[in-house]
C-alpha cells in the first residue's frame, strides 16, 4: 500500500442526512460548508438516492474536493475536502 493511501484523513465534523430528502441534504451540506475553515474535510451520510449527483454536482461547482465515495445498499458516506 502506497504512503498515501495509509495517510488518514482528519474528519473535523460529520453530518447525518439520512432520512432527509432533496433538496434538504444538500441544503445541510452547504451551511455546514460555509462555517467550515478552508481545508477542513468533512463527512456526510445520506441515504436519499438523488444527494449522490446532487453533492457531486454541488462539490464540482464550488470547488469541494471529494476524497472518497462510498455506497453500501442505501447509505452513501462522502468525505468533503473545502478548498476555497
Amino acid at each position: 500500500m502506497e504512503e498515501k493511501d495509509q495517510k488518514q484523513i482528519d474528519i473535523k465534523v460529520e453530518l447525518d442526512t439520512t432520512g432527509l430528502f432533496c433538496p434538504e441534504p444538500l441544503f445541510q451540506v452547504k451551511n455546514l460548508s460555509d462555517k467550515i475553515e478552508i481545508g477542513n474535510s468533512y463527512k456526510v451520510l445520506a441515504d436519499d438516492p438523488a444527494a449522490e449527483e446532487d453533492l457531486t454536482r454541488w462539490a464540482k461547482r464550488t470547488g469541494t474536493k471529494i476524497i472518497k465515495f462510498s455506497k453500501e445498499g442505501d447509505l452513501l458516506t462522502f468525505i468533503f475536502k473545502k478548498l476555497k
